[in-house]
């Protein structure tokens, strides 16, 4: 089995690189941003063709209950209305472009009036806000979704965290440490 240096690698990566377009970061932003926008809206739209557009076929997407899905199952639920929201707002959206072919779009997301259809037919509110990381890859030349994982915020842990912390004040027992009161 041949071995292959270091150097090979990277001759190869720039001959790839150097056959692609120009590695343009901020265009990269822009328009996984503008997808993972476009993305959030699909489920109140319905928007079947945005949803296989922007979905990868080996998607994976862990969803904030813990289960997860696939993109079969994304259009089942969309198309047969399994699936509803009356908003999906997407906020603190913020892209990390890894290369020309990756990016990480982490935020925070909250969906109103929620709702998908359990197997038996009752409606599980998933309303709420959540905390989320999508990653995209260029394939194809066209920029998909590969990875999507949330995670729901616990509104309770939010106001725990939002109380103000004791401020420390020295103790009325406390004395001077033994080094510091040595002289010289």
């Amino acid at each position: 089995m041949p071995v292959r240096s270091a150097g090979h690698e990277s001759k190869r990566w720039a001959e790839c690189l150097a056959t692609k377009e120009p590695f343009n970061p901020a265009a990269i932003e822009a328009e996984v941003l503008r997808l993972d926008r476009e993305w959030a809206n699909v489920i109140k739209t319905r928007d079947l063709d945005a949803l296989r557009r922007i979905e990868a076929d080996d998607i994976i997407l862990t969803y904030a209950d813990g289960t997860t899905g696939t993109k079969a199952d994304e259009i089942r639920d969309v198309e047969s209305g399994n699936v509803t929201v009356d908003a999906f707002e997407v906020s603190e959206a913020k892209a990390t472009v890894l290369g020309p072919e990756s990016a990480v779009v982490t935020g925070r997301s909250v969906i109103k009036n929620g709702k998908v259809k359990r197997p038996d037919g009752k409606p599980i509110d998933i309303s709420g806000e959540f905390r989320f990381t999508d990653v995209f890859a260029k394939r194809n030349g066209t920029w998909q979704v590969v990875i999507s994982q949330a995670t729901r915020i616990d509104p309770e842990a939010l106001k725990a965290m939002a109380k103000p912390s004791p401020t420390a004040s020295a103790s009325p027992t406390a004395s001077a440490s033994p080094t510091a009161s040595k002289s010289p």
